[in-house]
């Protein structure tokens, strides 16, 4: 088989390159190792950028997102002073958007414009210096050869991809996060940060009916240990129930998972005629829902190089794409590293002042507020 560009991954960022690639005239076939299935099924992020909905909206993907999506005017950040309330729109002109990423992927489906291999076995990667091949067995069996002008590598932080970059830096956190899915309505009308000693905790949503919720914990907690009881009960404690008469409803648990919290940048983002873009370059922690964003940026911005390298036959842009990527993933990456470390409890009673003393500057300062606006609500594209 022959094509203009090979994509390693059929998640959102994989996705999303194909529609764009085709809108601007590029012949592009995805190569993913999971089942359709498998890949529409995955949680993962929930907060869309007010860039990232433009974006959508310009690819002609934003129709269900404005039918169906929740949109925020901000946050809520809670310390043992009371519950504050940061307005997006009015700090920087800007909002959210509360919609899965199950959803966006969905949409992108439902786009129809990518030739996918799903299931695909023994992925691997060739000649990337001149002439790239990717090499895969289909899911009925078959050898397969994709011979492509360029390899773009979307399939996340264990893919093929990967393997063929070396240099990278990592920030590993001291804990992990407890999150867990329930068919009940939300007890709030926009995301809860919380800082508690005991640990942070967070009531995020994914519908009207179903209440996606986090909480602090150890790394190497096993869900297990948790019981449904248990896990409102820290909740509760965590986001004041009962505070100013406020009460968290609890409800049926239906999906309980631990997720480590890593920051992770690979540079470059690029080795010869391969790109990467979203998880395959940069991992971030959710505190700063920053990661399906960043993906969405990168691809956004990969998509322009390779429309520019293989219509027009111009490079700039494709040799020039790992600088301006890592510009905004360096922001992005600070800002949740700041999140971060803001929020969790570290046991250190030092550590604890500093984060107060955070938090009030952030709350009670005007500037303090729109600098965590600003970012939250995300920069341009292109930053």
């Amino acid at each position: 088989m022959r094509t203009q560009v090979a994509i390693i991954g059929a998640g959102p960022a994989g996705l999303l390159l194909a529609h764009l690639l085709h809108r601007g005239g590029v012949d592009a076939v995805v190569i993913e190792t999971r089942s359709q299935e498998y890949v529409a099924a995955r949680i993962r992020a929930g907060i869309l950028e007010s860039s990232s909905v433009d974006l959508l909206t310009s690819a002609g993907l934003g129709d269900r997102i404005r039918r169906e999506g929740h949109e925020h005017r901000g946050i809520y950040l809670q310390t043992p002073d009371g519950r504050h309330h940061l307005d997006f729109v009015d700090l920087t002109g800007r909002s959210v958007w509360v919609y899965g990423q199950t959803e966006v992927q969905k949409d992108l489906v439902a786009a129809g414009t990518a030739q996918v291999f799903y299931g695909a076995a023994s992925v691997a990667l060739h000649s990337l210096s001149s002439r790239p091949f990717v090499t895969f067995t289909d899911s009925s069996g078959s050898d397969q050869r994709l011979d492509a002008d360029v390899i773009a590598g979307c399939d996340g932080s264990f893919g093929p991809s990967r393997s063929f970059f070396d240099s990278s830096v990592e920030r590993v956190y001291p804990y992990s996060w407890l999150g867990i899915l329930a068919d009940v309505a939300p007890s709030t009308d926009e995301l809860i940060y919380a800082w508690h000693p005991d640990g942070f905790a967070l009531h995020s949503m994914r519908s009207d009916t179903v209440s996606r919720l986090y909480l602090q914990v150890p790394n190497g907690t096993d869900p297990a240990g948790w019981s449904d009881d248990r896990i409102w009960s820290a909740l509760a404690t965590r986001l004041g129930d009962g505070q100013d008469g406020w009460k968290l409803t609890p409800g049926p648990i239906t999906d309980k998972s631990v997720l480590p919290m890593r920051s992770y940048v690979q540079t470059p983002m690029r080795r010869g005629r391969l790109f990467v873009a979203g998880d395959a370059a940069h991992i971030v922690p959710p505190t700063g829902a920053k990661g399906l964003n960043l993906a969405i940026a990168d691809v956004a911005l990969l998509s322009r190089a390779l429309v520019a390298l293989l219509v027009e036959g111009d490079s700039r842009r494709a040799d020039s794409y790992s600088d301006d990527a890592l510009r905004r993933v360096w922001r992005c990456t600070h800002f949740s590293w700041w999140m971060t470390t803001m929020l969790h409890a570290s046991g250190d009673p030092f550590d604890e002042q500093l984060q107060l003393s955070q938090l009030r500057w952030v709350t009670s300062s005007a500037a303090g507020a729109a600098g965590l606006a600003e970012n939250y609500a995300g920069l341009p594209i292109g930053f």
